[in-house]
């Protein structure tokens, strides 16, 4: 199976749940060798589109196509073939409790390939030492910091050399310094894998003008943005400047006042 430069070509592409549709006409190429960062308010279909691409879910129409292969026409061999050459950071790195550092980045290859003990090893040694947690392969997640079981949960992503690269948050969660140290990781992967197609879903925007070098915007069920970083930031739409410049907008707050009786009822109560 060839690996060499997967885009993530998503054409005329419907999602949604039961009846429900939250996205629509969604036809994007998610470049190969770039980082690619997936935006857009909270229910806006990130998350739904992540998963339609790891293959989750069927779409309710179009279809997704990763490098050559056309994702849901795969026989159900090669479907698993290809899910198994995709690197997922969840969130909150995903590691189980029960097991090593060392143990958690192995699972994948242990589970999937037929590789010695030996081998593995080094495999391992390897990817921990490009999230710089080399010592630390001894110790369980609960002695790590967040910061640390992120940069573990990339390590295990990445222990197979995937093609494609899908990355849920980050930074979510971490300080300014740890989110910097999880950028400049995404960074470092891209140099240290230039075909992998890495896919950001982030809210962080300090993340976004960091490292991204293609962005996708979702709202109101549709694609509202596709291109490159630079003529985002320049952009002068309403809505992705109202986004990109954190703006609240013309939101009123109401001026609501309690009635007297019930502010009376909560005193007492309070006095009590």
């Amino acid at each position: 199976m060839q690996d060499n430069g997967w885009d993530i070509r998503l054409e005329n592409l419907r999602l949604g749940y039961d009846d429900t549709v939250v996205l629509e006409d969604i036809s994007v190429t998610l470049p190969a060798g770039k980082i690619s960062v997936i935006l857009g308010g909270s229910g806006d279909g990130k998350s739904t589109l992540l998963r339609h691409i790891l293959g989750l879910k069927r779409p309710m129409g179009g279809k997704i196509f990763l490098g050559p292969h056309d994702l849901f026409k795969l026989s159900s061999k090669e479907f698993r073939k290809v899910r198994r050459r995709m690197g997922v950071l969840f969130q909150d790195g995903a590691l189980l409790g029960s097991l090593t550092l060392g143990e958690n980045i192995a699972l994948p290859l242990t589970e999937h390939t037929r590789l010695d003990k030996a081998t593995i090893q080094k495999i391992v040694h390897h990817k921990l030492e490009l999230v710089g947690l080399a010592q630390f392969a001894e110790y369980y997640p609960n002695q790590l910091s967040g910061g640390m079981r992120k940069r573990a949960g990339l390590a295990r992503a990445i222990v197979t050399d995937p093609p494609i690269l899908l990355c849920d948050e980050p930074t979510s969660g971490l300080d300014p310094i740890n989110s910097a140290q999880m950028d400049r990781l995404l960074l470092d992967m891209k140099k240290h894998f230039p075909e992998m197609s890495i896919i950001v879903v982030s809210h962080d925007l300090a993340s976004l003008y960091t490292i991204a070098d293609y962005a996708l915007v979702l709202h109101d069920g549709k694609a509202v943005y596709s291109g490159g970083i630079e003529q985002l930031k320049g952009t002068d739409d309403p809505y992705l400047r109202q986004f990109l410049d954190r703006s609240a907008g013309d939101m009123k707050t109401p001026d609501l006042k309690l009635g007297e009786e019930a502010r009376a009822a909560l005193q007492a109560w309070l006095n009590k």
